[in-house]
């Protein structure tokens, strides 16, 4: 019995360690191919003016392009990393680019932002 128990322990510890170390996104498929999506299923971008790791959309343009959120809890694993946002608030970045939504796309795959702002924005490929 105490053996029992002790794996179901195990096994739930696992298992929220694993849910724990979930990727911040998930792929999806748009009409444009392969995107990172948020777990809404919306297409996540990348925009040219970031420099790894810093954030240049603020104020207005977050308002726009509203930053993938990390927690305080979240760990940053693979490929994927948590920067400081000017406002001290944490947002997901993939490879060094932090990740944003398009305030006018309206349902899961699409992607209205693509080449926004004279080709500035960008779908997040995985």
């Amino acid at each position: 019995m105490k053996t029992t128990l002790a794996l179901a322990i195990a096994a739930s510890f696992a298992l929220a360690s694993a849910a724990l170390a979930a990727p911040p996104t998930k792929t999806g498929t748009t009409a444009k191919g392969s995107v990172l999506t948020d777990a809404k299923g919306m297409t996540l971008y990348t925009f040219d003016k970031d420099t790894e790791g810093k954030s240049a959309c603020n104020g207005p343009c977050a308002t726009n392009w509203p930053v993938l959120k990390a927690e305080a809890s979240d760990k940053a694993e693979g490929g994927y990393t948590i920067i400081a946002r000017d406002d001290g608030s944490k947002q997901w970045a993939y490879k060094g680019k932090p990740l944003y939504t398009f305030a006018k796309d309206q349902k899961a795959g699409d992607t209205t932002g693509d080449g926004f702002l004279n080709g500035a924005w960008h779908l997040a490929q995985p």
